[in-house]
C-alpha cells in the first residue's frame, strides 16, 4: 500500500470537530434562519460565534457585522450587577435556549430573530423647537436603530422581571423571547413598541 493510500485517522475527529464549531454553543444551527422584515435582515447577522472579543468596537456602525446572539449578550451586562460578567451572560443566554426549545420545540435562534423584528419600533418621536416651543414630531425609525431599540426592549424586560424576584435571568430571558415572537402584547418589549408607536401616532 502505497502513503497516499493510507487513510488519515483523524480526518473523521476533525470533520466532527468543524461540524460542531458551526453550531451556536455548539448545539444550534444558524444556517436556515428566516426573515419575516427585509428591512432590518442586513442588521440582524447570525453567526454560530457569541463572542468576537469586541472586535467591532474600533468602528461605529461594525456592531451589526456581529452576531445578533453577541449584542443581545451585550445588552443584557449592560446593568449594574452585570457589568463585564459576558461568561455569567453567555450561560444565562445559552440556558434561557434550551428552555425556549423545549417550550416551543423550534430553534432558539429562530425565535430571537423574530423577537427582534417584532420588538423594534417602527415610528418614534423626536422634539422639534419652534421658537421657545418644543412640539413633538413623529419619524421614522432607521433599520439599525430599530434592532437596536428591539434588543434594548427585550433586555429591559428582562432586567425588570428578575431583578429582586425568584425568576432566574434565564428564565426572564425566555419568557421575553417567547413572548416578543409570539407578539403577545403582555410582554415587555412588545408593550415598549407599542407604546412608542402609540406616542409617534399621535405627533403625527
Amino acid at each position: 500500500m502505497s502513503e497516499s493510500d493510507t487513510p488519515e485517522p483523524d480526518a473523521p475527529a476533525d470533520s466532527e470537530e468543524a461540524e460542531e464549531n458551526a453550531l451556536l454553543f455548539g448545539v444550534w444551527d444558524v444556517t436556515d434562519i428566516e426573515y419575516g422584515d427585509p428591512s432590518t435582515e442586513r442588521y440582524l447577522n447570525v453567526t454560530p460565534i457569541a463572542h468576537t472579543m469586541g472586535r467591532h468596537a474600533s468602528k461605529q456602525f461594525q456592531k451589526s457585522e456581529i452576531s445578533v446572539v453577541e449584542r443581545l449578550i451585550n445588552r443584557l451586562m449592560q446593568t449594574e450587577e452585570n457589568t463585564g460578567k459576558k461568561q455569567m451572560t453567555m450561560r444565562i443566554v445559552r440556558d434561557a435556549f434550551e428552555i425556549v426549545h423545549e417550550r416551543t420545540e423550534e430553534n432558539p435562534v429562530q425565535v430571537l430573530v423574530t423577537a427582534v423584528e417584532n420588538a423594534a419600533p417602527r415610528e418614534e418621536t423626536v422634539r422639534l423647537k419652534y421658537g421657545g416651543i418644543s412640539v413633538p414630531q413623529a419619524v421614522d425609525v432607521a433599520p439599525q436603530r430599530r434592532v437596536d431599540q428591539g434588543l434594548k426592549f427585550l433586555a429591559d424586560g428582562v432586567q425588570r422581571t428578575s431583578y429582586k424576584t425568584s425568576t432566574s435571568a434565564a428564565e426572564a430571558l425566555a419568557r421575553q423571547l417567547i413572548g416578543a415572537a409570539d407578539y403577545d402584547v403582555q410582554t415587555y418589549a412588545i408593550n415598549q413598541k407599542e407604546e412608542k408607536e402609540r406616542v409617534a401616532a399621535a405627533a403625527r
